[in-house]
C-alpha cells in the first residue's frame, strides 16, 4: 500500500485540532489570575483592578489581581513566563521590567519573547516634578543651578535603570551637567522626598505626578500633554527627550491563538470601559493609551532596540 503523506499529514492534523479545539472552545473553566510584578498603589496595579472588574463580564468564572513585588519587577515577570501558556496566568507589567529589566539584569531568567501580547493599557510620560516654591521654573533652571554646585544638586528617581532614571541620565549628558541621583524604591517615595526637602527635584512618570501638586518644569514626551498644557515638553526646551513607557497585558509565550484573542477582545473592551477610562484621566494618561496585540508586540520589539542602544551608550547594559 502506497504511503499517502498529504493525506496523514491531514489525519494528524485533524487529531490534533480535535484535542485543541475543545479546550480553547470552553475556556476559562476557572477563574483568571493577572499578576501584578510591584507592589500595590502604583499606576501598574491602580489600572490593572478596574480592567480586571470589567473582564469579568466577559470571563465569569472570575478574574483575580495578585500583586507579587520583588526584583523590580523580574520575580513576577519570571513566575509568568514559566508558567503554562493555557490562558490562565497573565501579567500586568510595565515596559521598563519587560525590555529594560533583561538588558540589565543577568538573572531575570526571561526576555519580552517569553511573553505573547495581549493589548497594551496605558502610556506613561515622564515628568520632572520641584517643590513648588523652589526656583525651578525650566530645564534652563536646572542646568544653571547644576553648572553653579557641580555634582551638588541632587534629584530623586525610582530605581536604576528605570524609565525615568534613563530620561535624567541622556538630559544631563545633553545639557553636558552634573546631577547626583537619588535612587528611591519606586516613584510616589521620590514625590514624598521632594515634597519634604529631601531632595531638590525628582523624574517620575507623570501618573504618580499628577495630584502631587509639585511644580513640573519639564515633561519627558513628543507633546505638550492635553492636561497639563502649561508644563513645556524637554524637546520644546532643546533636548529631544522621549523615552517610550507603557504598560501591557501579556501571557507566557505560546498561547494558543484562540485563546489570546478571547483575551484580547476582553482586554480591548475593559479598557475602554467607563470605569476604566475615568482611571485613565485621572492618571494624566493620553487618548491613545490603548494598543491592540499587533501594536503592543511591535513598541515591545522597538522598545528593546532603542533601550539597548541608549544602555550601551551609558555603559549599564550587561
Amino acid at each position: 500500500m502506497r504511503f499517502d503523506r498529504r493525506a496523514t499529514l491531514a489525519l494528524l492534523a485533524a487529531l490534533l485540532l480535535g484535542i485543541v479545539a475543545p479546550a480553547a472552545a470552553d475556556y476559562p473553566e476557572r477563574a483568571l489570575t493577572i499578576v501584578v510584578a510591584y507592589p500595590a498603589g502604583g499606576m501598574v496595579d491602580i489600572v490593572a483592578r478596574p480592567m480586571a472588574d470589567s473582564m469579568k463580564k466577559t470571563f465569569t468564572k472570575g478574574v483575580a489581581v495578585l500583586n507579587r513585588p520583588g526584583g523590580g519587577g523580574s520575580v513576577g515577570m519570571a513566575e509568568v513566563a514559566q508558567a503554562k501558556p493555557d490562558g490562565y496566568a497573565l501579567l500586568h507589567g510595565a515596559a521598563v521590567s519587560l525590555t529594560v529589566l533583561p538588558l540589565t539584569d543577568m538573572q531575570a531568567g526571561y526576555t519580552h519573547k517569553s511573553f505573547e501580547p495581549i493589548c497594551q493599557t496605558f502610556k506613561n510620560e515622564q515628568v520632572i516634578v520641584a517643590r513648588p516654591d523652589s526656583s525651578f521654573n525650566s530645564a534652563h533652571d536646572l542646568i544653571v543651578a547644576a553648572k553653579a554646585k557641580p555634582g551638588g544638586l541632587n534629584y530623586g528617581h525610582p530605581g536604576i535603570a528605570t524609565i525615568p532614571h534613563l530620561a535624567m541620565i541622556e538630559f544631563a549628558r545633553m545639557a553636558n551637567v552634573e546631577f547626583n541621583q537619588v535612587p528611591f524604591k519606586g516613584p510616589a517615595e521620590a514625590v514624598q522626598m521632594t515634597h519634604a526637602g529631601q531632595i531638590d527635584f525628582a523624574a517620575v512618570p507623570l501618573s504618580t505626578a499628577a495630584t502631587s501638586g509639585l511644580r513640573m518644569p519639564g515633561l519627558f514626551a513628543p507633546a505638550r500633554n492635553p492636561a497639563i498644557p502649561a508644563v513645556p515638553t524637554m524637546k520644546e526646551q532643546g533636548f529631544d527627550i522621549a523615552p517610550l513607557s507603557f504598560g501591557a497585558l501579556v501571557g507566557p509565550a505560546g498561547l494558543p491563538a484562540d485563546i489570546k484573542g478571547k483575551l484580547a477582545d476582553g482586554c480591548r473592551t475593559a479598557t475602554h470601559s467607563d470605569a476604566y477610562a475615568r482611571i485613565a484621566r485621572s492618571a494624566f494618561q493620553p487618548d491613545d493609551y490603548y494598543g491592540d496585540s499587533a501594536t503592543l508586540a511591535r513598541n515591545l520589539d522597538q522598545d528593546v532596540v532603542e533601550k539597548r542602544r541608549l544602555l550601551a551608550a551609558l555603559g549599564i547594559s550587561k
